[in-house]
């Protein structure tokens, strides 16, 4: 399909757009999917406020070009499909969304992820897959602080229990 110069610049200025705002990027080889597998894809994409996008490589380098994740540039050959997490409260979306996907379709080959400006190959997605939502941090956070008081109620207790004891 040919592509006129206006829709090539309103691709690279979608993808860039998307690329500024996003958090976490993940760049996969999507060959060999069907297309009620790829709009499969696309419906779990929206739900988790994931940015999926197939551009042509040529297209995606522009449009990647400037943001933290123009160093997925090298590795944009042969066909490619781009997931960008959006959502500041789940920065690994967009790898967590392929990675469950790759599980049931094995012909989806994650190729790498990017976040924060680090490469990660596509055998260490399971580090951007595992970054913790919003919700998870927090409960992590209050679990780390409850910690020490939980401990020194069950101290106290213990040594009341052991006064008692005495006592009688």
């Amino acid at each position: 399909m040919t592509l006129r110069l206006e829709d090539k610049k309103e691709i690279v200025a979608a993808v860039s757009e998307a690329a500024g705002n996003a958090f976490s990027a993940v760049v996969a080889d999507y060959r060999g999917l069907t297309v009620s597998q790829l709009t499969q894809l696309r419906a779990k994409a929206r739900e988790q406020n994931v940015y999926l996008r197939v551009v042509r490589n040529t297209l995606a380098r522009r449009a990647l070009e400037g943001t933290d994740f123009s160093l997925l540039n090298d590795s944009l050959v042969g066909p490619s499909i781009i997931g960008l997490s959006m959502s500041e409260d789940d920065m690994g979306a967009a790898a967590r969304l392929f990675k469950d996907f790759a599980k049931d379709n094995a012909q989806l080959e994650i190729k790498v992820g990017a976040y924060e400006g680090k490469l990660f190959a596509g055998a260490e997605i399971d580090v951007l897959a595992g970054l913790p939502n919003r919700e998870q941090a927090l409960t992590m956070l209050v679990s780390v602080l409850q910690a020490p008081v939980s401990k020194l109620g069950r101290l106290l207790t213990a040594l009341k229990e052991e006064n008692e004891s005495q006592a009688a």
